[in-house]
């Protein structure tokens, strides 16, 4: 199987973002993932990310399903992190970071959870009172305020932010540290800071759709802060996602790709269609 053909396309109406993501990979199919943020919908008590992914046959070419955004996102999103996480963390990490209590912080919790069953989890937002109810009824989850204490007590920290200014300072980090950034997916964005990038070892989910597009690292690269040489490697290069030592601080940034949406949904696909032949 060929490497996958990816293309994003951003359109903005100030804060409102349509982000389209399209990809198509020979020999599995083709995909597009329509995504809208509206970061001023939890006003109105509505979800501030929608979507959809289309999916279509690579023979044909014909429309073979239309997704649920949010279905594929949270198992692509958190399978990305957690891939990552589990390669560059520290074997045993115990204290995990959430922060921002959103539906991709839900999930990540869920996923984290999953994958380090012994963890004990904080979990921050701007919205103390989301943070608390993210918390709520897990008895191995503490909704916290302090970010700066919480950074340096964990040994995994999570974000699934909207910031534009970067809320991980470098100076709270510690030796052995794993930081997993989602949030940051417009060119304007980023969770954290200069110091941070270059106190770790960086690794992305995909080359082709975070250095040019997400300010994460088009800032700091711009400003040459960091090189193109010190991003270390993409899924493409699993093999490399690997700790040297107890002490580095390593730093994955899931940026998201349409190939992966297209690898998730077609799994999603191929199950229903195995589940609905087992009913008939």
């Amino acid at each position: 199987m060929s490497k996958a053909e990816v293309k994003d396309t951003f359109i903005y109406r100030k804060e409102d973002t349509l982000l389209s993501r399209s990809a198509w990979i020979d020999g599995l199919g083709l995909a597009v993932k329509s995504a809208t943020i509206f970061p001023q919908n939890s006003l109105h008590s509505v979800p501030k990310i929608n979507g959809a992914v289309s999916l279509f046959s690579d023979k044909t070419g014909v429309l073979e399903a239309i997704l649920d955004f949010h279905l594929v996102t949270k198992w692509k999103t958190a399978g990305d992190s957690i891939t990552a996480a589990l390669r560059l963390a520290k074997p045993g990490s115990k204290n995990i970071l959430i922060v921002g209590a959103g539906t991709v912080g839900h999930n990540l919790l869920d996923a984290y959870s999953s994958a380090f069953p012994n963890a004990s989890f904080l979990v921050w937002n701007r919205t103390h009172e989301r943070a608390v109810s993210m918390a709520s009824g897990r008895s191995n989850t503490v909704a916290v305020e302090d970010l700066e204490a919480s950074v340096r007590s964990a040994d995994i920290i999570s974000c699934a932010t909207m910031s534009k200014q970067s809320i991980i300072k470098g100076e709270w980090l510690r030796p052995g540290q794993h930081l997993d950034l989602i949030g940051a997916y417009r060119p304007d964005m980023r969770e954290v800071d200069d110091l941070s990038l270059c106190r770790s070892k960086i690794f992305v989910d995909s080359y082709d759709t975070t250095i040019e597009h997400i300010g994460e690292l088009k800032i700091p690269l711009k400003e040459k802060v960091i090189s193109r040489v010190d991003i270390l490697a993409d899924f493409y290069q699993i093999n490399k996602f690997t700790r040297k030592s107890d002490d580095e601080i390593t730093i994955f940034k899931n940026g998201g790709g349409a190939h992966l949406d297209l690898m998730v949904a077609k799994y999603i696909l191929t199950a229903w269609q195995k589940n609905k032949s087992f009913e008939t």
